[in-house]
Order: C-alpha cells, then structure tokens, then sequence
C-alpha cells in the first residue's frame, strides 16, 4: 500500500468516523427532543383527554354519538400539535448547531446529495460568511469539485445544490418535512405510546 493510498484510506476512515458519530449525535438528539416532549404530549394529552371526556360526557346526554366524535378530534389536535412543535423543535436544533457540527453536517449533505461533483453550494448568508469556505473544503474531501455560490440563499438553514438550471433542496425545513413524512408514525408512537 502506497503513502497516498495510506493517506487516502485515513481520510476516508476519518470521515466515515466523523459521520458516523454526527449521525449518533442526531439520533441522541431525536431521542432527548422525543423524551422531553413524550413528558410534555402526556400531560397535554391528559389534559385533553380530560376535556374531551367531559366534552363527551356533557354533549351525550344531549348529542349521543356527535359528542365522542368532538372529544377525537380534540385529541387528535392535541396530539398534532405536539407532532408539529416535536418537528419545529427538530429543525429549530439543526439551525443552532455548533459551528464544528454544522460544517460537517453541510458537508456531509452536500457529499450525499451531489450528483456531478462540480455542483455550487448556495448557503444563507451568515452561514456562507462564517462558514462558507470550510464546508466546502469538507464536502470536497471526498473528491469533488463543489464551489461557494456567491448568491445566497433565503433560508433558515441547510443548503441548496445548484448546477446550471438543477438545483437539490436540502435545506434544513424541507429536509426535516420529508422525514416527518416518514417518520411520523414513529414519532407518535414515542410521544403517545
């Protein structure tokens, strides 16, 4: 095995490990946000229950069947809501990621997303100044050609792959909604059980 295929193979292992350990990190992340709403959905969810029962109790005498119905829906939108402030409070943690997480995280994205390697990284633009040139130099590590956008982008979070009339989403808030589609049932189940 050659220097540069030495070199080739650590810098590969690196990344691999520092990916790796993101990826545990946001799993540990997913399950501190799913343990401190689980806690917070319960007592919403008692509480709504509470209300729909008595609801229910109230509307039966007078409505039958149409009172169980609205105490459902109650839930049902207690329980929507703990799903929306769950994602919100998922996405809120990707924007305020710490400067060394969110080089990897871009860089990662940009890696796994990038279809031609030679594709421009479109960041918002206090991301782009402050980090702009190392998230590059991290995506790049692997090989590719990606370039800084000198346009910036109006998002939150994330970053946008564009390459002449083809661009990729992978901003944080369409990245964070694809998965909820995914992943909601998931969710749910740690929220409510």
């Amino acid at each position: 095995m050659t220097g540069i295929e030495k070199i080739t193979g650590r810098i590969l292992s690196d990344a691999q490990a520092e990916i790796d350990t993101l990826m545990a990190d946001a799993k540990a992340q997913a399950a501190d946000i799913a343990a401190k709403y689980a806690n917070e959905a319960r007592k919403v969810y008692a509480d709504a229950a509470a209300k729909g029962k008595n609801a229910a109790e109230d509307r039966e005498t007078h409505l039958g069947s149409s009172a169980q119905m609205e105490a459902r829906k109650m839930i049902l939108a207690a329980k929507q809501e703990m799903l929306d402030a769950a994602y919100a409070d998922a996405e809120k943690r990707l924007n305020s990621l710490p400067d060394k997480a969110m080089v990897q995280t871009l860089a990662a994205l940009a890696q796994k997303a990038s279809v031609t390697g030679k594709e421009e990284i479109i960041l918002n633009a206090n991301v782009a100044k402050r980090l702009g040139a190392e998230v590059v130099e991290k995506a790049n590590s692997k090989g590719l050609n990606l370039t800084l956008s000198k346009t910036t982008g109006n998002f939150a979070g994330g970053l946008l792959l564009s390459d002449g009339d083809v661009e990729v989403n992978c901003t944080f808030d369409t990245l964070v909604r694809l998965t909820r589609n995914e992943t909601a049932g998931e969710v749910a189940k740690v929220l409510f059980g």
